[in-house]
């Protein structure tokens, strides 16, 4: 296949060469194979490389890191799966699969026929030589008809990954899933539960880096796969909710990712001034940490609904859901920091709802803007873009009706009070230390730091400009309060 070799002509001739000269040392067949001839054939130069070898895959891989001065890492000892990294190439080599004693038996055990192609890996520097697409179960054609179809009927059952894996791969090319293999999936969705966590948050994140997470949420929720992994949103859906939402607790949870996801690509939709929200969203990470904070926002309605007065109410959910979230992350094995920032988006995300509460009846204060600032850190815009999410899902005829301008107005005046006032005073030196308070008297403890705080709002209020009104302040606090 000519595209096949002028393919691998786009790679560098010292990786190129050094995987045929491995191959040759140790007499082993070598074939691109998987995602990388997938994207090959639709157009795309994949940075990775997968390739299987006939045997002796580890020593392959230690060999040709060797030769490349490149760095060997052990993947898989029981498979004889191992990476080399070079150069910024990620290069996967593994053994043929499940005894194979050739490439085609190899592919026929693989998940889904679009990754079940390989190419032979020779050398496109030298002259005559000719390469053919091997394609025993037509992954080609399902390619160019964009539909994901399993390989064979015990895919899933072999390797229960595959089950979300179907739909990480329809995240990322779009391609429709086939009705058979949907089927299969939805027959056998409960098997989920067997695969290790490490393995089922990696799938979780790559849908979570596409621009269809809403999408595919939404067709995990259908094939009950939603479900397997997290439980705690199935009890949403049904529930329903007070007049200012038009949908279940669920639908409304979703409908916000749908939300969040059109805020990433387009945030100045219904924000005046934009530019903060993207340098925010720069971070790939915080894109994330928003998609899953939409998700799970409303996660803690259904363990505090109660009826008062003949109305639903969900007091303290915003709550109920930060420690629900903490457990998920602990047990698909989040990070400590993927946890605190979902978490603690979750948890204060009815805090834009109250100020804006208030900014209908007063001036929202400064000293209010301290402690929203203080609280959420550098997630100051991804709460409001969740807020403002989670307000363009409620559609219900008791919503204010001016609220998404009511967020975007509030969010330009606490953002220019936190760069005026807020940050100048927190980037700044103190103007009262932990010292002058043991000179006063006091003996250190939690009093030192409220009394700290109280000089950092007088100071963001604009009533202390210097050390010497600062120090006032502390000695009317500690006269008052009777500290000494």
């Amino acid at each position: 296949m000519t595209s096949a070799h002028n393919w691998l002509s786009k790679y560098p001739k010292d990786l190129v060469s050094a995987v045929v000269g491995t191959a040759k040392i140790h007499d082993v067949e070598v074939y691109v194979v998987g995602g990388t001839v997938r994207d090959w054939r639709r157009g795309i130069l994949a940075r990775d490389l997968d390739l299987a070898v006939s045997s002796n895959g580890l020593v392959f891989a230690r060999h040709l890191a060797a030769t490349l001065g490149g760095t060997f890492v052990l993947l898989d000892v029981d498979t004889g799966v191992g990476r080399v990294v070079w150069r910024g190439y990620d290069i996967d080599i593994a053994e043929f699969r499940d005894g194979a004693t050739d490439i085609v038996q190899d592919l026929v055990k693989r998940d889904f026929t679009m990754n079940a192609m390989a190419v032979q890996f020779v050398s496109p520097f030298e002259k005559g030589i000719s390469i053919e697409l091997i394609d025993p179960v037509h992954g080609e054609k399902d390619i160019q008809d964009s539909i994901i179809r399993s390989v064979y009927s015990g895919s899933f059952l072999d390797d229960p990954l595959r089950l979300l894996r179907a739909y990480r791969f329809n995240a990322v090319t779009g391609f429709g899933i086939e009705q058979e293999t949907k089927s299969m999936i939805q027959e056998q969705a409960h098997l989920l539960k067997n695969v290790s966590p490490e393995r089922v948050t990696y799938e979780f994140y790559r849908i979570m880096e596409s621009n269809r997470t809403g999408e595919v949420f939404r067709m995990l929720a259908e094939a009950g796969l939603l479900w397997v992994v997290f439980p705690e949103l199935k009890k949403g859906a049904g529930l329903e909710q007070p007049p200012n939402h038009h949908l279940d607790v669920f639908d409304h949870n979703l409908a916000t990712l749908f939300a969040m996801e059109d805020l990433q690509n387009n945030p100045g939709k219904y924000f005046q001034n934009p530019e903060r929200l993207s340098q925010y969203l720069n971070d790939k990470r915080k894109k994330i940490w928003l998609k899953w904070a939409a998700l799970f926002h409303d996660i803690g309605k259904p363990d505090v609904v109660e009826i008062r007065n003949e109305r639903i109410t969900f007091y303290n959910h915003d709550r109920a859901g930060m420690g629900l979230i903490a457990g998920i992350g602990r047990r698909l094995k989040w990070s400590n920091e993927d946890i605190s920032r979902t978490s603690g988006l979750v948890g204060n995300h009815m805090w834009p709802f109250h100020l804006s509460n208030v900014a209908r009846k007063s001036e929202v204060s400064a000293k209010a803007i301290l402690k929203l600032v203080k609280t959420v850190g550098d997630d100051l815009p991804g709460l409001f873009l969740l807020a403002m999410a989670d307000s363009i899902a409620g559609q219900g005829p008791g919503r204010p009706p001016e609220i998404e301008k009511e967020l975007a107005d509030l969010f330009e005046q606490v953002d220019d009070v936190f760069r005026t006032q807020v940050e100048p005073v927190l980037s700044g030196p103190r103007l009262v230390t932990g010292q002058d308070l043991i000179k006063a008297g006091l003996t250190p403890g939690p009093v030192f730091r409220e009394l700290l705080e109280e000089v950092e709002k007088a100071q963001v209020s604009g009533d202390v400009h210097d050390r010497k009104e600062a120090l006032q302040v502390v000695e009317d606090l500690i006269r008052r309060r009777n500290l000494v």
